[in-house]
């Protein structure tokens, strides 16, 4: 009996861009999407944006948006990106809905009546400057449990570690820097220790992986805290009901934007919510990365326990990438946004690689881009759109596109071939593509020594009808191959769909022999990778980068050089201002005696619109002592004050303070 599936991934943040390091789980995710679907059943892949909380609140403040504007902008973005890589969500969303909001209130409800909400006092970091209470992301400072510096306010990202904003060491207002008073506000609080016992009998039925249940026995010792799952406003997400300014905090609504997705969906496909994600003719399995285990394994169910909503059938949990063994950098030219790979690389390619590398376990995988270069142009072209090469040109091209029969080597090589069928299920089944790939990488080498053994090339002069049996053998290897390889590469797949003139192949497909028809036309189904191009995408990176830096524009161009001997000329001095009077017919213009330790020097200076004569008489300035004397038309003028600004009423004269003695030497 087929099997009815849902499925979902963790929803991007909208706050940013796509990149490689995302990638790693929604790739992950849609090749085992694909690979149900391959294998008979039916998938739904529900996923979302995450569109609330304090981070969009700041980029959308800082981008002279309101965060509406900004979640639909990153939404688009996000949509291209992922279709460019060939991620086939059924659904994807904005956990910022009418329907995320309905379920975010239902659920709460549901706790509430339950005894699993409570209210409580609480202090809160407040910023007397930007008249604000400060949660998460609005406060940094160092962990309260690593110690690692420069951490938001709810969550560490050195140690995982999770704490209230109060609990950070040396806080600050992550907008204006301004060390935070503390005031007191009521929260919500949802009592997770009430479920530590369904918890516990969830991880041990086998909900998630050993070492993650490991590291989840280790937060049960440590004790289950109540969960703060309130906000002060102002906080761009969904009021709590009752409530004028307490929104829900965004890591509560945003796993029910999951079941916000299959709700959209199932209301615009007629399908009935309830069944779908609810009932229990559908499977339920949830695709997350480590650093977000506590908030999955722990929050989340319990939240659904207490609601009455079922809990998924398993948690499966994936690492972080790395780039050449070091974490992405932003410098290196590693932090890659999918855009930029996709402009430069083929996105199948990154599925491949990372198929290579991705077991069911939570240990990190490495993007080393001279193994990528090696593996792509070896494995994927070298071996597998080899075989392709080598014979459906020749079918089409001298044997009038037409498929013999199999004789009884054939039948030999495409037995060793489709008797791998189903431990390649069981691999993509457990999340094991790498030893899915590696065993599709050695079949085709398999595939590639017959072609060698029976050199077509050579008998096609001497014996057309047994070149056309090798040919025909060789096409059914490229179509196994095909249906092995489609769920990491859909769009190779298609293409050899199309050569074949079959449809939609699929594991079923398998053992049917294909044999006494016509085939299409050769489509050329993989390039070689150009280390150049890697290169250039390495570079682009970090050309992004720098154009990210804030930088300073300049009013007027920068001066032609000067040596540090021209500056050493410039005698600054301190001067005492004796004098100060307007200047007739001048009204920028203010005469000034200053006394530079028993020298009176007459200067003109522009500063009438910021300074009042009478306001400078007795200040200490500082003196260009020795500026060559200017004849104006109103004197002469025998030096210069330093001042800075744009100009007008805002010049900022440079002061001194009066402890030092005129004709004191600057500097």
């Amino acid at each position: 009996m087929n099997r009815k599936i849902v499925v979902t991934s963790a929803l991007p943040y909208a706050n940013g861009p796509i990149h490689i390091g995302h990638l790693v789980e929604y790739l992950q995710t849609d090749i085992w999407v694909r690979f149900q679907k391959a294998n008979g059943n039916q998938c739904l892949y529900f996923c979302a944006d995450d569109t609330h909380g304090t981070p969009i609140m700041i980029s959308a403040k800082a981008q002279g948006l309101p965060p509406e504007k900004l979640i639909e902008r990153m939404y688009a973005e996000h949509v291209r990106d992922f279709k460019s890589f060939h991620i086939e969500f059924d659904n994807f969303y904005s956990t910022h809905s009418d329907e995320n909001r309905q379920l975010s209130e239902l659920v709460f409800e549901h706790l509430n009546k339950r005894g699993s909400i409570i209210k409580r006092e609480i202090e809160q970091a407040f910023c007397d400057n930007c008249k604000m209470f400060l949660p998460d992301r609005f406060i940094k400072g160092t962990c309260p449990k690593c110690k690692a510096e420069d951490q938001y306010g709810d969550s560490c990202d050195t140690c995982g570690g999770t704490y209230q904003p109060t609990e950070l060491i040396k806080p600050a207002c992550a907008t204006c820097g301004t060390k935070p008073t503390i005031k007191k506000s009521i929260h919500y609080f949802f009592k997770l220790a009430d479920y530590k016992q369904q918890l516990k009998e969830l991880m041990a039925s086998g909900h998630t992986g050993k070492s993650v249940a490991n590291k989840l026995d280790e937060w049960f010792a440590a004790g289950l805290k109540d969960w703060d799952i309130s906000r002060d406003g102002p906080y761009f997400g969904f009021k709590i009901p009752g409530e004028e300014n307490k929104f829900f905090y965004v890591w509560l609504d945003a796993p029910i934007g999951y079941m916000a997705s299959c709700k959209n969906y199932c209301d615009k496909n007629g399908l009935d919510f309830e069944k779908v994600w609810n009932g229990e003719d559908y499977e339920l399995y949830h695709f997350i990365g480590k650093d977000i285990m506590y908030f999955h394994a722990l929050f989340w169910p319990a939240m659904l326990t207490g609601a009455g909503f079922k809990i998924a059938n398993k948690l499966f949990v994936h690492g972080f990438l790395t780039v050449n063994g070091v974490k992405m950098s932003k410098s290196k030219g590693t932090f890659i946004k999918a855009a930029t790979y996709a402009k430069h690389l083929d996105p199948e390619h990154l599925r491949y690689y990372y198929a290579s590398k991705l077991t069911d376990g939570v240990d990190d995988i490495d993007l080393s881009l001279d193994d990528f270069v090696a593996k792509i142009n070896s494995d994927l072209v070298g071996k597998l759109a080899n075989l392709a090469s080598r014979s459906v040109p020749m079918l089409t091209g001298k044997l009038d596109s037409k498929l013999g029969t199999i004789d009884k080597e054939g039948k030999e090589l495409l037995a060793q071939l489709t008797s791998a069928r189903q431990q390649i299920i069981n691999d993509y089944e457990n999340l094991n593509y790498a030893s899915a790939v590696r065993q599709i990488a050695a079949l085709a080498d398999t595939a590639n020594r017959y072609v060698e053994q029976n050199q077509p090339w050579t008998t096609i002069k001497t014996d057309v009808e047994k070149t056309r049996t090798t040919l025909t053998v060789i096409v059914n290897a490229v179509k196994v191959l095909a249906v092995y390889l489609k769920p990491v590469l859909p769009i190779f797949a298609g293409k050899i769909e199309k050569i074949l003139g079959i449809e939609n192949l699929s594991f079923a497909d398998v053992e049917k022999a294909l044999e006494n028809q016509k085939i299409n036309e050769y489509i050329r189904l993989a390039e070689r990778i150009d280390k150049d191009k890697v290169q250039a995408m390495i570079e682009e990176t970090k050309n992004e980068q720098a154009e990210q830096k804030p930088q300073t524009t300049l009013d007027e161009p920068i001066a032609p050089e000067c040596t540090i001997d021209d500056f050493m000329k410039v005698d600054l001095r301190i001067a005492k201002v004796t004098r100060a009077e307007a200047v007739e017919g001048a009204d920028k213009l203010l005469h000034l005696e200053l006394d530079i330790g028993g020298v009176t020097k007459n200067v003109f200076a522009g500063i009438a619109k910021a300074y009042k004569p009478a306001d400078l008489v007795g200040k200490l300035v500082i003196c260009v002592a020795n500026l060559k004397p200017r004849k104006m038309k109103f004197g002469l003028s025998e030096g210069m004050i330093l001042a800075a600004g744009p100009g007008g009423s805002d010049i900022f004269m440079l002061s001194v303070d009066n402890g030092a003695e005129p004709g004191q030497r600057v500097h």
